[in-house]
């Protein structure tokens, strides 16, 4: 923010002017990140931008949160009933955690690798925490006790445990 009213922008259009509706042949830039701005916006990103704004309109966002907390309750009950080897390190009450589930397992990374070679969407966070996030926008409950199947196949035949598992990247 320090610099916001100091740096120029590498590519300076007229949107990005003090004055942008002026049409001066010099450029002025405006304050703040607005002079950022090199052109006329994307009609084609903006109106996908209306279309969704427009949903979000309808969307309750406490009815969201509620059927987010839903679908980690269920991931919970059926990890802990299918999937010993895992240990809930998220809160376990819903008002205290956001809408992501983590577990540990001291081979998490190999772990996680199995479990999105085989489709199911999770990430890693050292040393050994398995994350997965819930958002009934596009998850239901099916998508979860499908993934929870995965899961406990990776982890109860040691699925894991291969070397192609084992090698570390940047991003997991």
């Amino acid at each position: 923010p320090d610099l916001a009213d100091i740096v120029q922008p590498a590519l300076a259009g007229w949107l990005g002017h003090r004055q942008p509706f002026d049409f001066d042949l010099s450029y002025a830039p405006g304050s703040g990140v607005e002079r950022m701005r090199v052109g006329t916006p994307p009609v084609i990103q903006l109106t996908a931008l209306e279309v969704a704004m427009e949903l979000w309109e309808n969307v309750d966002m406490h009815q969201l949160r509620a059927a987010s907390i839903a679908l980690q309750e269920q991931f919970i009950e059926e990890i802990e009933r299918d999937v010993p080897q895992l240990t809930l390190a998220s809160p376990r009450d819903p008002a205290t955690r956001g809408s992501q589930v983590s577990w540990q397992f001291d081979h998490g990374f190999a772990a996680m690798q199995a479990v999105i070679d085989r489709g199911v969407i999770g990430d890693f966070r050292a040393p050994d925490i398995m994350r997965f996030g819930f958002t009934p926008l596009y998850i239901d409950s099916g998508d979860v006790t499908a993934a929870v199947k995965v899961i406990s196949d990776v982890m109860n035949n040691e699925l894991w445990n291969e070397d192609k598992y084992k090698v570390k990247s940047r991003v997991t």
